[in-house]
């Protein structure tokens, strides 16, 4: 009886068995393999997310900037908004003073994509200067040259955006140059085109889908000079 046992217990694992063992192997691999490319889809897509939510942040963040750095100069004017592109005029960030800066906001196609853009001139110091850079930012928002392009920076995606400003105690659209034109006499002081720029700007923006945000966002900015009594 000794002697059948350690007979039998030589043969080994069956073919049946041993396949057997390999097919749960195999099994087990797959379900594994499944788990971990989940696990970096999950992963990546998160990055993706993180990533395009920090990109509209610092987006949003330079156009609250360059509200900010409203700048009217005399015999110029400091915002326009004609339903494509809006028109700032601007202080620069060095020190010491570099001078006005005319900065453009508009949307435009790219690798068959409407992306949200930003044009910026350089450093200008003469009337003569803020007028040409003031047409290039309109002729770059329509038909921009070579060096129109040079000057852009594609930001993010978006279907549409509007601008709304907050005058008189309601918001309505912004379609319209308000520049030089209002009264020299004007609360507070203010020079003619300071009193232009309206006591708050809206910004709506409609954001495709399949980005980290998708809808409709609006973003409101309230002028320090007139209407930091606003919410």
């Amino acid at each position: 009886m000794r002697l059948l046992a350690d007979r039998r217990s030589a043969h080994g694992f069956t073919l049946i068995e041993l396949m057997v063992a390999i097919a749960v192997m195999a099994l087990i691999a797959i379900m594994s393999w499944r788990g971990l490319d989940g696990m970096v889809r999950s992963q990546e897509q998160t990055r993706q997310r993180t990533d395009g939510l920090l990109v509209m942040e610092t987006v949003l963040a330079q156009w609250k900037a360059d509200l900010d750095a409203l700048q009217a100069i005399e015999g110029t004017e400091p915002l326009a908004w004609d339903g494509q592109v809006l028109r700032l005029t601007r202080h620069g960030t060095r020190l010491p003073d570099e001078g006005a800066l005319v900065v453009a906001w508009a949307s435009r196609a790219v690798d068959g994509q409407t992306q949200w853009l930003r044009w910026q001139s350089p450093p200008l110091r003469t009337h003569g200067e803020w007028e040409d850079a003031w047409q290039r930012a309109a002729q770059w928002a329509r038909t921009p040259g070579e060096a129109e392009r040079r000057a852009e920076t594609v930001l993010m995606p978006v279907q549409q955006w509007q601008v709304f400003y907050y005058r008189g105690g309601a918001w309505s659209n912004a379609q319209s140059s308000t520049g030089t034109s209002a009264s020299p006499q004007t609360p507070g002081g203010l020079s003619p085109e300071a009193a232009s720029i309206p006591d708050g700007i809206r910004l709506q923006l409609l954001l495709p889908a399949g980005g980290p945000l998708a809808g409709e966002m609006t973003i409101d900015w309230v002028n320090p000079l007139q209407g930091g009594n606003k919410s």
